[in-house]
């Protein structure tokens, strides 16, 4: 088995998929990808058997078969070498590997391409288009906010919920809650899926940034997603999310409006006084003016800030983890944003001053309990 492809071309495209290989001790054969040629194209895979991505490339190649190469020492060895055309020459019965690179040589085993686990299939889906930019928007939205305690499965994904009129995207971690849905999009029928983050991560980092389109299939297990040349298969996550709506607040009073990238400013370099655990600041709202402080009683450290806002409704104090804010309001681009309250011991809605066009944005953020220091 023997063929020749130029290296930059290669390696790109072994970087995209490579962050679906696993380097599992359990499972060699995953630490490898898989090349497959068949009629001048070369098919490689790579999976950590929950998720997979699969890309081709045109090549000039005499025969067909398939070999497993090992992932790392491929894309170390292609990163070293210049743009240039390198031949891989593969014994396919002592899957000794051969690279033929300018004047070098480099030998390396490989693995039998049958050990090598099966993509899976998706059939009997379900499909909706989307554009890359869109879908790209959503997951950096969203993606944040998806929890890490493994004992809420649930949590640790994105829930989807698509129907004909929108598609909504929402994470939470039950500290925050993020939602994110587009109007300009829909799907012929109404269901909800849960995405893994890593698949999602995976996506975020090989999205074109343009309008491409992603084609995205869906069945009860897993979910297809083909833009370019590349193809990832995930397994869904099987468990019932918990009902988010019942968390949002109907009724906040309270609305607090202010430039969303002095209040990010402030916040980071207040939270440096504030306690390292906890990472509690104190908004105190009088008429037009916020107070923003921090303080952490074991070393004698405090912050204290002052903003001009808009606000509508009573004076309030109300307590917050400074990282949350931080992260929500980074992920937001526009000029002024609002928080809504309702009680200093109520959830905190934090929305775009003005709504762009065809996206709704909503992010939840419990408080945090004040001690009373004035």
């Amino acid at each position: 088995m023997r063929f020749i492809v130029s290296t930059s071309v290669l390696l790109k495209q072994l970087q995209a998929i490579s962050g679906a290989s696993s380097s599992s001790t359990v499972l060699p054969i995953l630490e490898n990808f898989l090349f497959e040629i068949k009629d001048n194209m070369l098919t490689i895979s790579a999976t950590d058997l929950q998720t997979s991505m699969v890309t081709s490339l045109p090549i000039e190649a005499k025969e067909e078969g398939r070999v497993a190469m090992p992932s790392k020492i491929l894309i170390d060895t292609l990163k070293t070498l210049p743009d240039q055309p390198v031949a891989f020459s593969v014994d396919t019965k002592t899957l000794a590997i051969e690279i033929s690179a300018g004047d070098g040589k480099y030998k390396l085993s490989g693995e039998n391409a049958d050990d090598f686990p099966k993509i899976p299939v998706v059939d009997n889906v379900s499909t909706v288009k989307l554009a890359a930019s869109i879908l790209g928007e959503a997951i950096n939205k969203t993606i944040f906010a998806v929890s890490n305690d493994e004992l809420r499965p649930a949590m640790s994904g994105v829930l989807v919920q698509l129907n004909e009129q929108n598609i909504t995207f929402v994470a939470t971690d039950a500290h925050r809650l993020v939602r994110y849905r587009r109007t300009d999009v829909g799907a012929e029928k109404a269901t909800s899926i849960i995405l893994p983050k890593k698949a999602l991560t995976l996506l975020k980092s090989s999205l074109p940034s343009d309008d491409t389109t992603v084609s995205i299939e869906y069945n009860n297990t897993n979910a297809f997603f083909q833009f370019g040349s590349i193809n990832l298969i995930c397994r869904l996550v099987d468990e019932r999310y918990p009902d988010y709506e019942a968390v949002i607040p109907q009724v906040n009073p309270n609305k607090l409006t202010v430039d969303r990238s002095l209040f990010l400013n402030i916040l980071r370099r207040v939270v440096i006084f504030a306690n390292k655990t906890t990472h509690q600041v104190r908004l105190k709202i009088n008429g037009s003016e916020l107070h923003i402080s921090a303080e952490d009683l074991d070393f004698s450290n405090e912050a204290h800030e002052r903003l001009s806002c808009q606000f509508e409704g009573d004076d309030m104090e109300i307590g917050f983890n400074a990282k949350f804010l931080v992260e929500m309001l980074n992920n937001l681009s526009c000029e002024e944003v609002v928080l809504e309250m309702s009680s200093p011991n109520r959830a905190g809605l934090l929305v775009p001053a003005v709504k762009a066009d065809n996206e709704e944005i909503l992010m939840l953020v419990m408080p945090v309990m004040l001690n009373n220091y004035n």
